[in-house]
Formats: structure tokens, C-alpha cells, sequence
């Protein structure tokens, strides 16, 4: 009760977490690419989506419910992928997906988490998504894809933006280096946030454990090298063909801005697509998640679920992104903030909040099941 009176909002948590996170870890969080407008304009332009109210409905019951893939989920919003999960709050891994299991609503694990989806496909409770940075070698990719499906994982999510590292100029400025190295610098950061570092020696250092098979050595440095010479960059139509012949379940592409894009993802044997920015990580040029959905939703919209997620944090965003059109939600930074301010119960905190204010939204829209709010008309408001 105290939480739910003292963090109100997901900037409340925000506000927490930096506070609580080491500026190594907190930096790799919430930093974008270039001058980070990419990253803000996600936020900024979703704000600007308008609702109009409908009143005089009489006594109102919202079904905040969804489906997708045959799967009931109690709310249309999941928990995007966020590579170093354990770096940004020790055990992040675990929390995310006991969140999910008891909040049953999607957990995307990525391929560089922290721990093996051996560990958390069969604690997310049915509700784990398996988030694909593609390899290069074919043979690693054949053998993930069935490690996650022996996992309980249920839907593949074959990430596209990722072409070539992001240069985060933030960063670098801040002489943060992925993963970071054991410096007296970082180790001072790491004591003036006694939290973070006591739930690091409880669960030990990070590592990309889901990868720890494919490399001779364990430590960071190392799996690190293994990610920068052997994940993305070779996506190609015939990749992500062969890779949806290998999936036996829905197969998800993320990273999607391009209507043609899009439709060749439908033509090739994709499921849905993910509207995303990559949460203005990768290229500052690149338009708001919220501008590039209409455009996807009017060449694939009728044929497959569209997904987004850029830019979302409330459950009034949610109900923003499903007026026009979305047919789902994920949120990464969000669940991550709830993690950092309030510990391993954060995500699901975050999961109630989003929750609670769709509802909300929906009663002031005058919605009872969430295919209403598809109907409505928004609009943008005029830039400020």
C-alpha cells in the first residue's frame, strides 16, 4: 500500500531507480543513440495521441483481457526484451518472469539476458517469448531456437534492427564500456548503491549464460566478444525464411518501421511484427514507433496482428497505441524502472499500475472490452 501511494507513476519509478542503480548500469538503461531524440521522440509523440471521452454508459465493467496467438493474457501489454537485464538489477531475469507467470502477460527473454532460458522459460508459467539477436552461424541459431522451445518458450521473436552496433554517444562520453570493466571507478559506484551491490552477491555477476555454450570461456569479457562477432548484421528475407521454417509456433519480427518492410515480413511467414525503434537505441534519425504504426497497420493491419512498443509508460499509452490500431503493447524501460526503484516485486508493480490506469482510461472512454477502443477516432495534437 505504501509503494502504490508513493510511486503513482512509472517517472516515479524512474526517479527511484536512478537513484538506486550504478551509473554504469543506469546509463546502458536509459540512454538512446546520438543526441537521444529518437528516444524522446517515442515519448513525445505518443503524448500527443488524443482520446476523446463518451459519457452517460451507465454502470461500466472494462475487460482489459486480451488474446494473441490463442493465448489468453490478462492484460494487452508484455515485457519487451532488454539485453544485461542482470547488470541493470541483479536477478532481473527471475523477476521478470515470476511477474509474468503471475501476472499472465507476455515476457519477451533476449537472447543476451543474463540467465538461461533453461532457467527462465519454465518460470514464466507459459507467458516466455524468445527474443532472437540472429546469429551468424546457422548451426548456433538451430541450436537456441530449440533450447527455447524445450524451455516452454512459446512465441520466437526474430529482432531485425540491429544491422550494426549503435554508437550511444552518452556512453562513451561516460567512459561506459558493455560490459563494463572491473575498475576502482566502478566499484565506487557500485558501493554508493547498497541494494544493487547486495543483490549482486546474491546472484553473482552477469553473465550471457544463454550463450555460455557456444564459447570456450564464461567470463563477461569474453562472452561479450562472442556477442559483437557472431549476433546481427547478416539478416537477410532468406534467413528469416529459413529461420520460420525451423520455429514451429508464432514467429514475431521486431524492429519494424517500413510498411514494405512489413509486408515482406507477411509474405516470408512471419505471424505479427513488432512497431519499434528499437526504443531510439539505434539510429537518432529514425521516427517515432508511434508515427511509423499507421502506416504498417494500413498495408499489413487487415492480414496480422500489429505489436508496438516505443514509448510506453502508462496504461494510458496503452490505450493510446490500441486506438490506433495496435493489437498488443510491450514496454521494456518501464518494467526495468519498477525493478530498480522497488526490488524484485517492481515489474509486477508496474504490471498493476499500467493495469489500473488502462482501466481507468476505459471508464472515461466509455469502453467496456478493448476492441471499442480500436473503434474511436484519435487525433494528434498540434506539436507544443
Amino acid at each position: 500500500m505504501r509503494a502504490q501511494l508513493k510511486y503513482l507513476t512509472v517517472e516515479d519509478l524512474r526517479r527511484k531507480a536512478r537513484r538506486r542503480i550504478p551509473r554504469f548500469a543506469w546509463e546502458y538503461l536509459d540512454s538512446g543513440e546520438g543526441a537521444e531524440r529518437a528516444a524522446a521522440r517515442n515519448a513525445e509523440c505518443l503524448q500527443r495521441v488524443l482520446l476523446t471521452p463518451q459519457f452517460l454508459k451507465g454502470r461500466l465493467e472494462p475487460d482489459v483481457g486480451a488474446e494473441l496467438f490463442g493465448v489468453r493474457y490478462s492484460l494487452p501489454v508484455g515485457i519487451a526484451p532488454v539485453g544485461l537485464t542482470g547488470l541493470i538489477w541483479p536477478g532481473a531475469d527471475a523477476a521478470l518472469a515470476d511477474a509474468a507467470a503471475r501476472c499472465r502477460i507476455p515476457y519477451v527473454a533476449s537472447t543476451v539476458n543474463s540467465a538461461d532460458v533453461s532457467e527462465t522459460g519454465p518460470r514464466a508459467g507459459g507467458m516466455g517469448w524468445f527474443q532472437l539477436y540472429p546469429p551468424r552461424d546457422t548451426s548456433v541459431r538451430d541450436d537456441l531456437i530449440e533450447r527455447a522451445r524445450r524451455a516452454g518458450f512459446g512465441v520466437l521473436v526474430v529482432t531485425a534492427d540491429v544491422p550494426w552496433p549503435a554508437r550511444r554517444e552518452r556512453q562513451t562520453r561516460q567512459r561506459i564500456s558493455m560490459p563494463p570493466r572491473v575498475t576502482p571507478r566502478h566499484v565506487g559506484h557500485a558501493a554508493l548503491r547498497p541494494a544493487w551491490t547486495w543483490g549482486l552477491l546474491r546472484n553473482g555477476l552477469p553473465r550471457f549464460r544463454t550463450l555460455a555454450p557456444y564459447v570456450d570461456t564464461s567470463t563477461l569479457r569474453d562472452l561479450a566478444g562472442f556477442v559483437g562477432a557472431n549476433l546481427g548484421g547478416t539478416l537477410n528475407w532468406a534467413y528469416l525464411a529459413e529461420t520460420r521454417r525451423r520455429w514451429p509456433g508464432p514467429l514475431v519480427v521486431k524492429g519494424i518501421l517500413d510498411a514494405e518492410d512489413a509486408q515482406r515480413c507477411a509474405d516470408t511467414g512471419a505471424d505479427a511484427v513488432v512497431v519499434s525503434n528499437h526504443g531510439g537505441r539505434q539510429f537518432d534519425a529514425a521516427p517515432a514507433a508511434v508515427e511509423a504504426l499507421g502506416p504498417v497497420l494500413e498495408r499489413v493491419g487487415d492480414t496480422m496482428p500489429v505489436l508496438f512498443d516505443g514509448g510506453v509508460r502508462s496504461g494510458l499509452d496503452v490505450a493510446r497505441a490500441l486506438a490506433l490500431g495496435a493489437s498488443f503493447v510491450f514496454a521494456g524501460r518501464s518494467f526495468m524502472y519498477g525493478l530498480g526503484a522497488l526490488g524484485t516485486g517492481g515489474a509486477e508493480f508496474v504490471a498493476r499500475l499500467f493495469e489500473q490506469q488502462l482501466t481507468a482510461a476505459m471508464h472515461q472512454l466509455g469502453c467496456e472490452r478493448l476492441d471499442e477502443l480500436r473503434e474511436r477516432d484519435p487525433r494528434f495534437a498540434a506539436s507544443a
